[in-house]
């Protein structure tokens, strides 16, 4: 790895693919080369301490902190009800009066006001404080599955637009309304100690951003399974990822059967191995492909996990950015500017682009992305649209134009 900039890498897939230990083994590999390395699961269902086999409790994640397991190797296992009081003490405290005010019981209040998404953001500030402060060289996100890893690219952007959109209305009115309020309704209001926790928050996250999209430091690998259903909703989760304008740089086809292996029983399920393998060749073409055969045993311990990591990136460098097209571009014609967004696997039946509050938004399905244009298109319309080679292209102009 060829840069002073800490490194990062995302492992997604759907669930049950070895996802886990593929992160594990690549966190491995990077440390025995020297480099300082952290591993952390953002999925609640944390399994990264039984894949490097820690002697520990069933429920030890060790207060959500980081443990040393090896030369230059971290593990972090985010604990949500460690961060609440750190992070989230004011908005949590008011989210739980606000249930309990409903008549729930204070115990279930509290629970509940662990609101989805609260483990993605304190993930996030932990990766932006480890970038910031350079404490490693690699750090590996160890994501949820796919669909939950969407959640946690897009926070940030989210986070964005709320405190740009919504938060500052939102607490100068309330200083004006409260005290009136109060008078009218049992129901608690929020306080300003509410808003300047979030707003504390937005700042510790300010430029994650732009790390996670910054293509020279950020890239997601995508493990997958040589199966019909894993391989379509690792094509859905390639669209969506170079939706949000990440870089996907390897796609990990993990628990391959031996082709020579010699058994009736196996025969099909090699044979639609093969076929799967073909169809995965085809689709993500020309990302590399990273085949991993089914282990004799199971991938736990770090001699397993370093025989896996092995396998994965034979003679490469598992830190190195293995691949680098970007799926957004700008191109210039005549003083006329056109948005390129890289969109596999859809047609343009499927596709349907509006503007709001100045943002473009793409809607593919029951799926909608709000695009922050480069500063460069804005102020200008956004006008004719088509869909050819993957590739969607909008132009924009000084002119207003309608999408066709």
């Amino acid at each position: 790895m060829e840069t002073n900039k800490p490194r990062i890498i995302i492992f997604s897939g759907k669930g049950g693919v070895g996802k886990t230990t593929a992160a594990a083994a690549t966190a491995l590999c990077c440390a025995r080369q020297g480099l300082k390395t952290i591993v952390i699961s953002v999925d609640i269902a944390h399994s990264l301490a039984d894949a490097f086999q820690r002697e520990i409790d069933l429920h030890d994640r060790n207060r959500g902190k980081s443990v040393r397991i090896a030369d230059n190797l971290w593990m972090q296992e985010v604990d949500i009800q460690e961060e609440l009081e750190k992070h989230w003490g004011e908005v949590s405290k008011y989210l739980a009066a606000l249930l309990g005010a409903s008549g729930m019981a204070d115990t279930l209040a509290e629970e509940l006001a662990i609101i989805p998404g609260m483990e993605d953001v304190v993930s996030l500030l932990y990766i932006n404080q480890y970038y910031r402060e350079k404490t490693f060289d690699v750090i590996v996100v160890d994501c949820a599955p796919t669909g939950e890893s969407l959640r946690f690219v897009s926070m940030p952007s989210t986070l964005e637009w709320y405190i740009k959109k919504v938060f500052k209305l939102e607490r100068n009115l309330m200083r004006v309304t409260r005290p009136i309020a109060k008078k009218l309704t049992d129901i608690p209001l929020p306080e300003d100690s509410y808003f300047a926790a979030l707003q504390d928050l937005f700042l510790k996250l300010d430029g994650v951003d732009d790390v996670l999209l910054d293509r020279d430091i950020t890239s997601v690998r995508l493990v997958t399974n040589a199966e019909k259903m894993v391989v379509r909703e690792t094509q859905r989760a390639f669209m969506y990822f170079c939706l949000y304008g990440l870089v996907v740089d390897a796609i990990i086809v993990n628990r391959l059967f031996p082709r020579d292996l010699q058994d009736d029983y196996f025969k099909d399920w090699i044979s639609t191995q093969q076929r799967s393998l073909e169809e995965i060749n085809r689709i993500f073409d020309p990302i590399p492909l990273r085949k991993v055969p089914m282990l004799q045993d199971e991938v736990v311990g770090t001699d397993m996990l370093l025989k896996m990591g092995q396998i994965m990136y034979e003679n490469l460098d598992p830190a190195a950015l293995l691949y680098r097209e970007s799926p957004y571009s700008v191109e210039q014609n005549n003083g006329n500017y056109a948005l390129k967004i890289k969109l596999p696997f859809i047609t343009k039946d499927y596709v349907d682009l509006m503007t709001e509050d100045g943002n473009l938004v793409v809607r593919i399905g029951s799926f909608k992305r709000h695009v922050f244009l480069p500063r460069v298109l804005s102020g200008r319309k956004p006008g004719r649209a088509s869909l050819e080679d993957n590739v969607l292209t909008i132009s924009f102009s000084q002119e207003q134009g309608d999408y066709e």
